[in-house]
């Protein structure tokens, strides 16, 4: 798996506000960029389903500021990961905790 493909995967989508989130890749990139924006934190080696419960009750009374962050909750609010987890999945959720460019594919 190319990791920048998961990530872009995202933000088209928040920007397009269009799809689903189609596998743990990109719900562990989509839910970094959360827990940044709602200011969680995380362990870096959380798996799937303690990922899942840690957001849920922020998803369930988060609004977003703008479109695209709402659009992010959707999507989060819709997924129930799988339990398949790698290493990849990790630098996803590093990366979405650490996104400097939120929104940019670029």
């Amino acid at each position: 798996m190319v990791t920048s493909i998961a990530r872009q995967s995202v933000i088209i989508k928040c920007n397009m506000q269009a799809s689903v989130l189609l596998g743990n890749y990109e719900f562990y990139y989509a839910a970094g960029l959360f827990c940044q924006i709602r200011k969680l934190s995380t362990e870096e080696d959380i798996l799937p389903e303690a990922l899942s419960r840690l957001i849920l009750p922020e998803l369930k009374k988060a609004s977003g500021k703008d479109p695209k962050e709402q659009y992010l909750i959707k999507l989060l609010s819709g997924y129930e990961p799988s339990e398949e987890y790698d290493d990849q999945m990790k630098e996803l959720l590093l990366w979405g905790l650490n996104e400097e460019r939120i929104w940019q594919i670029n």
